[in-house]
């Protein structure tokens, strides 16, 4: 037997929170759209209670996004918030802001800080840097590849994160800029929301059989990428490494999908845990989730090992 690694999901809602425990998450990544970056789904603090309630009660636990970009006037609010998900039990939070982690050591020190630069959290060094300032974990670049990820781990003072599956982020603006598209168009708004489930996308010239999702939110504008990242059939070499967290990004997903790619980990992850030596990947594990995934989204290994794909 070998210690397991988290296997940490991002949730949209109450009702995908319990189906992704009942799945067998052992974490849930939720949060409020004024603090975070790219949530699946606004979580209020009412519904934040609920959640921390549900996981705890299956020894599971919950994180909260502060990683959105901080302003003067969100850090007037910071504090009330921070103080709260203390109150409610949130067992840590995802922070890029230095300003995120000195008001949760003032407001609720006991929450655990986990490190999230985006791409530029690329070696050990710095990672280890915000380790000394309190951080316990750090989640890991999504541009880094599979021999700069596993080396990094032995050289870690902290915890590492790794995104396994889902889609990535590939740019992102404060600018409004579809918005500002469709009226320099002569096409001013109608009226109706141009964020998630509004189902828009860009597509390249060069590149036209693949479709980058876009929408709009308070934080500004996000292109998404054309394919999900899919490292399940080399998902051991994570784990024979120590990487303690194990992430699938939710956002854009159906809950079904959802609970279907982290009953597929999870299996994975359990075998793994009660026999290293004698586990194998299963090709039947793929072929479950190429039946929920989306024919016009290639599952790739993203940058684990470039441009390889499945």
């Amino acid at each position: 037997m070998t210690n397991k690694p988290e296997l940490l999901v991002t949730a949209a809602s109450l009702e995908e929170a319990a189906a992704l425990l009942d799945a067998g998450a052992d974490a849930l990544l939720i949060g409020d759209d004024r603090f975070g970056m790219r949530l699946a789904g606004h979580f209020s603090l009412e519904d934040t209670a609920t959640v921390v309630e549900m996981a705890h009660s299956r020894g599971c636990k919950v994180y909260a996004s502060l990683g959105g970009l901080m302003s003067n006037r969100l850090l007037d609010e910071l504090p009330a918030y921070v103080k709260a998900l203390g109150e409610l039990g949130i067992d840590g939070v995802e922070f890029g802001d230095p300003a995120v982690l000195t008001t949760v050591k003032k407001e609720a020190p006991a929450m655990k800080l986990h490190w999230n630069a985006e791409m530029t959290s690329t070696n050990y060094a710095t990672a280890n840097y915000w380790g000394r300032k309190g951080a316990s974990r750090v989640v890991l670049a999504r541009e880094l590849n599979m021999d700069e990820m596993t080396e990094m781990v032995p050289l870690l003072e902290i915890e590492a994160q790794v995104q396994v599956h889902g889609m990535t982020n590939i740019y992102h603006s404060k600018r409004k800029l579809v918005e500002s598209y469709m009226s320099h168009q002569g096409r001013p708004s109608d009226g109706g929301s141009l964020g998630k489930e509004r189902g828009l996308f860009l597509i390249e010239e060069e590149r036209d059989d693949q479709k980058f999702p876009i929408y709009e939110d308070e934080n500004g504008t996000h292109i998404m990428s054309p394919d999900d990242i899919c490292i399940l059939e080399d998902l051991h070499i994570l784990m024979a490494a120590g990487i303690h967290s194990l992430k699938i990004e939710g956002l854009m997903k159906s809950i079904a999908y959802n609970v279907t790619v982290v009953k597929t980990y999870r299996k994975a992850i359990d075998l793994y845990a009660a026999d290293p030596e004698g586990y194998a990947f299963n090709e039947e594990w793929m072929d479950v989730i190429r039946t929920v995934q989306d024919p016009e989204r290639e599952l790739s290994f993203g940058f684990f090992y470039k441009e390889q794909v499945y």
